[in-house]
């Protein structure tokens, strides 16, 4: 596939702005909600209005716009829209069993009003994927990070780095959708996933090797914002 094949096209019709695309996974979710939104309005007016209401919130969530990912070496791309917290030396995340390597951690948080498409931040070999099951705190806390139910991916560049992301379900959401499996070629600013109603991102990058290109309680935008670049 060409270079100019990939590149999404501009839709700026009337119908893009006012019916977005949404993502595969909120499809069935998007019209069980207006079926039982359309039943409720036989019955009551209000209540109707109230569940139509709640349902075209639905549609906005899951909402899938398309992305334009900057081309060039070494780049580290946002995989969530959200807000970044703030930045902190770490290891990874105790059950990958990666030992005690000093990471850079950045983590995004997506309020309910954010896209929760995620995209890949960079592009690479998939070497291991895990889900684990947890609790559901505020997914802008610390212990998140430990806690929550989440999905951890680790993917080795063409660099030769090891880049680890995890989906962290949030005080609201409680599915995790991941795409990713072990052995899978990813590229960057692809979609791979998103998680439902609330949520967090972590991306963890290996120390000294990258040059951080954002602040804490920047804008991130998925597939589009550089979160850093890798030394030469």
């Amino acid at each position: 596939m060409s270079k100019k094949d990939k590149e999404p096209k501009i839709d700026l019709s009337i119908r893009s702005f006012l019916l977005p695309k949404i993502s595969a996974e909120g499809v069935v979710i998007v019209a069980i909600f207006f079926a039982i939104s359309f039943f409720l309005l036989l019955l009551s007016d209000v209540v109707g209005i109230f569940a139509i209401a709640i349902s075209l919130f639905a549609f906005y969530f899951f909402r899938d716009p398309e992305r334009y990912t900057p081309e060039g070496e070494g780049l580290v791309i946002s995989p969530a829209d959200g807000i970044l917290l703030p930045i902190k030396e770490t290891t990874l995340p105790e059950e990958l069993n990666m030992g005690d390597e000093k990471y850079i951690k950045f983590s995004i948080f997506m309020s309910v009003f954010n896209v929760h498409v995620n995209r890949n931040p960079v592009s690479g070999v998939v070497l291991k994927t895990l889900y684990i099951a947890g609790k559901f705190f505020n997914a802008d806390l610390d212990k998140a990070s430990k806690d929550n139910e989440r999905n951890l991916v680790l993917v080795e560049t063409k660099e030769g780095d090891t880049v680890c992301y995890v989906q962290i379900a949030g005080l609201v959401a409680r599915r995790i959708v991941s795409r990713l499996q072990k052995g899978d070629v990813v590229e960057q600013g692809e979609r791979f996933g998103l998680i439902k109603f609330g949520s967090r991102l972590d991306i963890y990058l290996p120390k000294n090797k990258y040059d951080i290109k954002v602040l804490p309680g920047q804008v991130m935008v998925s597939g589009e914002t550089i979160l850093a670049v890798r030394k030469k």
